[in-house]
């Protein structure tokens, strides 16, 4: 026990204030941060661990002088050859509406679906509309033969492709016919 030396009140051992008039004990061993208390020796030593942890990590890399190369990837679309093995949609003459080559799998851009409780008479009109702006193997199918596609829908499509990169390709020029038109996998 030890007292305030301002105003002389007793004062416990490590206490820091005076509870009568509030000064600050001097005694630096009540407090704990004095250069007794060795908290530098704890920084420096957790100041040496971290610069030999930095060494290591430096060495565990390489340390090679050469830079290493860096591939950037650009964005754009990739055209894939047609394979053989895809046909072109049947189609009868310069007028008509192609329909899907039979038992085909493959990718195509959905320019619009309508309900076949609706009739053909509006998806065929919308195709024949595209391929008057100059899209490739327009065409009409019933969604209710693929298992991909959503029964009980006429749907409007443009092209037979043999690849997902190669249908997106597509799919711009589509959009100035059909801003909704979509790339989807078809699935006889």
């Amino acid at each position: 026990m030890s007292a305030c030396p301002r105003c002389g009140e007793p004062a416990a051992q490590g206490q820091e204030y005076c509870l009568a008039c509030g000064a600050r004990l001097t005694n630096p061993s009540s407090v704990g941060r004095g250069i007794g208390s060795r908290w530098w020796h704890r920084a420096l030593l957790a100041a040496g661990i971290a610069i030999l942890g930095a060494i290591t990590a430096v060495a565990a890399t390489g340390g090679t002088d050469s830079p290493a190369s860096l591939t950037t990837a650009m964005g754009g679309f990739v055209t894939v050859s047609r394979p053989e093995t895809l046909p072109s949609p049947t189609d009868e003459g310069q007028g008509s509406v192609a329909d899907w080559p039979s038992g085909t799998d493959g990718w195509t851009v959905v320019l619009a679906s309508y309900p076949q409780t609706s009739g053909r008479k509006a998806p065929d009109t919308r195709a024949k509309q595209a391929r008057a702006k100059g899209l490739p193997q327009v065409g009409v199918l019933d969604s209710s033969s693929y298992a991909s596609l959503h029964p009980g829908f006429w749907v409007v499509f443009s092209g037979v492709y043999g690849s997902e990169a190669e249908a997106t390709s597509a799919l711009e020029p589509a959009r100035k016919a059909s801003k909704t038109a979509v790339v989807r996998h078809v699935v006889a």
